[in-house]
């Protein structure tokens, strides 16, 4: 098939909506297919075979990082040039918009992924009363789609009672190569935990909406050293709150195999995501995960199998749940072992082939032609 991607995000900035196209792209590769990525600048020109067709972005002034590509019509040039059969529209909020259109100037079929909580995320910034605004924008853009997928059973819930139409559950990969537990190493446990403390770790961005400020409930347990992998605007607050965790900065490929893997817990403080790849690929470590029983993590984390949930804001849950684990080795082992297990067949081949499975549908299906008119009704 020929797949055009119009993302939200991409390279060099990296989060779970970059993380996912990028395992897309090499999946699509791999079987065969063509793609093309429009995306916000600056970026590559390639990835994984793929063109990468770059739009001008801005920055969030309160959150630099974070590049949203502008709406522009040139979109529907790219998107004529390069002839798609599916348009995949990842997290589409501004440019995805513009995707959306092009797809329907074009007549092409559209799979919208519905994966960050633009409500929860401005509500940690302080935007509070926006979300009957941000709903009403996210469920016009999303009933515009043939289909929109979402990441977990919570979502899609969200989304149905939302009035979304057209959903379908389509989860995320792990690579279990880059995660698995043969990745633990002895050396930097011993560098890291130098009187053989319980490591206990954190791999995320250190921004409002992911509220790692509650991992200063952790600072002081005995007997734990808490690591904390990652950047962003939180970083300098969280160091003077932690001055002995161990900050590592923005870690990636081996280095971040090695130390999720040499971890003895895994904890994730956010309450709004959509499904959390990061405690999937601890999980893939064979780490058990404590995590805030919201979202996503309701369908990774399986309380007494492969980890411990916690009430989303009670600060005293999280380090209770975290000290059962670190005071309990043999706990440790058996949520280990569950850990593995479930994500046993959530390789990234698997799930993409899912996602294509999705694609086709779109385009030689039913709903295409559904698709098709309700389009018309758009333009008219």
């Amino acid at each position: 098939m020929k797949v055009a991607i119009v993302t939200e995000s991409f390279l060099p900035r990296f989060n779970g909506v970059t993380g996912s196209v990028c395992r897309i792209l090499e999946q699509l590769a791999a079987g065969g297919h063509q793609a093309l990525v429009v995306a916000p600048g600056p970026g590559p020109d390639t990835y994984a075979g793929a063109r990468v067709e770059l739009v001008p972005g801005f920055a969030l002034p309160f959150y630099p990082s974070f590049v949203l590509g502008l709406p522009v019509r040139r979109v529907t040039a790219l998107l004529r040039e390069f002839g798609p059969d599916v348009v995949h529209l990842a997290s589409p909020l501004v440019l995805g918009a513009s995707g959306l259109a092009a797809a329907e100037r074009l007549d092409v079929p559209s799979v919208a992924v519905f994966q960050t909580d633009i409500a929860g995320f401005a509500r940690r910034y302080g935007l509070r009363g926006t979300d009957p605004l941000v709903w009403w924008w996210l469920r016009r853009l999303h009933g515009r789609a043939d289909r929109t997928l979402a990441p977990s059973t919570p979502v899609l819930a969200e989304l149905e009672r939302r009035g979304v139409p057209r959903l379908s559950l389509w989860g995320r990969g792990v690579d279990r190569r880059r995660f698995r537990p043969a990745h633990r190493s002895a050396e930097l446990r011993g560098r890291l935990a130098p009187d053989g403390e319980v490591l206990v770790g954190y791999v995320g961005r250190l921004a409002a909406e992911k509220r790692p400020r509650m991992l200063a409930r952790l600072a002081d347990l005995p007997g734990t050293r808490l690591v904390v992998v990652g950047d962003g605007p939180e970083e300098r607050r969280l160091r003077r709150l932690m001055p002995d965790a161990v900050f590592t900065g923005f870690r990636t490929g081996t280095e971040l195999s090695r130390l999720m893997a040499s971890l003895d817990v895994f904890v994730h403080t956010g309450a709004d995501d959509t499904f959390c790849q990061t405690i999937q690929e601890a999980l893939a470590c064979g780490v058990p995960v404590v995590a805030a029983a919201a979202g996503g993590p309701l369908d990774l984390v399986r309380p007494g199998t492969n980890g411990l949930l916690y009430a989303p804001d009670e600060g005293d849950g999280l380090r209770a749940a975290v000290a059962a684990l670190a005071a309990d080795p043999a706990l440790r082992r058996r949520l280990g072992r569950g850990a593995l297990a479930s994500v046993e067949g959530r390789g990234w081949d698997t799930v993409c082939e899912e996602l294509i499975g999705h694609y086709r549908q779109v385009a030689y299906g039913t709903s295409a032609r559904q698709g098709a008119v309700r389009r018309a009704k758009h333009a008219a």
